[in-house]
């Protein structure tokens, strides 16, 4: 047995078919604004990621007698692995 289903405007009839699909897209709808809402929620639960400022850097004065240069614990150790 088939059922057959007007479209003749004025009937008031509807089809099952549209009636599921707009069940369906209600429920999409409010599925996918409770998934906003549950991601809003837990957006404001994790702390913000807060810019740390770079420590200012203090300029050292120029040596009196010129260069730069200065054999430091850590050049003398560089010279000891060069060596053969």
């Amino acid at each position: 047995m088939s059922r057959t289903v007007s479209t003749e405007a004025g009937t008031g009839d509807r089809s099952p078919a549209a009636t599921s699909s707009s069940k369906l897209s209600r429920r999409t709808l409010f599925a996918g604004a409770g998934t906003v809402g549950a991601l809003a929620a837990a957006a404001s639960l994790v702390p913000a990621a807060r810019e740390v400022a770079p420590d200012p850097v203090v300029a050292q004065d120029p040596p009196e007698r010129g260069g730069g240069y200065s054999l430091s614990e850590h050049v003398k150790r560089y010279y000891r692995t060069t060596r053969l």
